[in-house]
């Protein structure tokens, strides 16, 4: 309990996004040491300014953790993740500021492989009915749908992904707690009882505009692929498509009449080169699926890494595959040598299956 005060409260400073965030846990290890640490300390921490200083010691932040865990208390169901915990979901440390903290409420999904699908507010009746029906087939392969409960197309995408028996992941710009628009209210309960609702904002928070276009940075990031079903040439679906290309993740749109305004952005998707859908095949072949996948069992569990491992370094690995842990907890735990650790360790970075956390933590990737 005093870990999640300390990671809540840090997030709670004003002027620490998690750009700066990840910086003071790879300075101090823990936010409890951030929270201790002298003003000679935190000065020396690139991208810390005086006003974040005096927020960060004045102690409001512990004081709004306390608050926040009063309310979690209140509300089961509701889990916090870091991204020090084994169940936080890897593929966003490959996105630029990983939300530190998360908050998820529901059933903890297997989160890859997945398929972000957005689009318009103001869908047509046909863009309707291709999200919901290519979202109902890609659960039904074995994809976790993720999209962001919006109107219009996210609806469509989550009530298609709970048809084809799959979970799907709504991430919110609002706190988990009051989910948005309120007439998915029902819908929001549905997900929760076999995906989730998702967040990096604290209990309570309302769906303010500006919280929208984070929240995208995180349903692309989720994600291995982004489908766009119906966007107009300005919308949160275009920005999120810009964070899918920026992440390294694939596009996906589908094409619709030219004469439909809201249809005018995911067309110019596809005149700029993302790959054109009309079918799952589409889709799965975009993301370098076997159509098989579902019956493959992929989506249960971590996945054994294609490319032979030594039999210490698969010992690494399956540590690992467990949930984080620093050099020292690995070297303890093996009873291995310092050196043989680091060179193990060395090994499955270059064959890109750990990755480095803050804290001097490591992580299958």
């Amino acid at each position: 309990m005093d870990d999640q005060r300390d990671w809540i409260a840090l997030s709670a400073v004003e002027g620490v996004g998690p750009v700066l965030f990840r910086r003071l846990l790879e300075q101090f290890e823990t936010p409890g040491r951030v929270l201790a640490a002298s003003r000679a300390a935190l000065v020396a921490v690139r991208g810390m300014t005086e006003p974040v200083i005096e927020a960060l010691q004045s102690g409001g932040g512990q004081r709004f953790a306390e608050a926040e865990l009063r309310r979690l208390d209140k509300l089961p169901g509701v889990r916090l993740l870091t991204f020090l915990d084994a169940d936080y979901p890897r593929r966003l440390f490959e996105i630029g500021g990983p939300p530190p903290l998360l908050y998820l409420r529901g059933q903890l999904p297997v989160w890859d492989p997945a398929l972000a699908v957005v689009g318009s507010r103001r869908a047509t009746r046909n863009g309707l009915k291709a999200a919901e029906e290519l979202s109902a087939a890609a659960a039904n392969a074995g994809l976790l749908v993720v999209s962001g409960l919006a109107r219009g197309i996210d609806t469509a995408a989550h009530r298609g992904a709970l048809m084809g028996g799959g979970a799907t992941v709504a991430v919110l710009g609002c706190g988990v707690d009051c989910p948005y628009p309120p007439e998915n209210r029902e819908l929001s309960e549905r997900i929760a009882a076999s995906g989730c609702l998702l967040s990096e904002f604290p209990l309570g928070t309302q769906p303010l505009a500006d919280h929208f276009p984070r929240r995208n940075r995180i349903i692309s990031g989720l994600s291995r692929g982004v489908l766009v079903v119906e966007a107009a040439d300005k919308s949160g679906s275009l920005i999120t498509a810009r964070y899918a290309l920026d992440q390294g993740r694939d596009v996906m749109a589908v094409p619709g009449p030219i004469s439909i305004a809201s249809c005018r952005g995911s067309n110019g998707l596809i005149k700029q080169g993302a790959v054109l859908v009309d079918s799952l095949g589409d889709i799965l072949a975009a993301l370098g699926l076997e159509t098989t996948l579902a019956a493959a069992g992929q989506g249960h569990g971590p996945t054994a890494p294609l490319c032979p491992l030594t039999p210490r370094e698969a010992q690494v690995y399956e540590l690992l595959a467990q949930g984080p842990r620093q050099l020292d907890d690995i070297t303890t735990a093996l009873e291995l040598t310092a050196a043989e650790v680091s060179a193990m360790v060395l090994g499955l970075e270059l064959k890109g299956l750990l990755v480095q956390l803050p804290g001097s933590h490591y992580s299958i990737s």
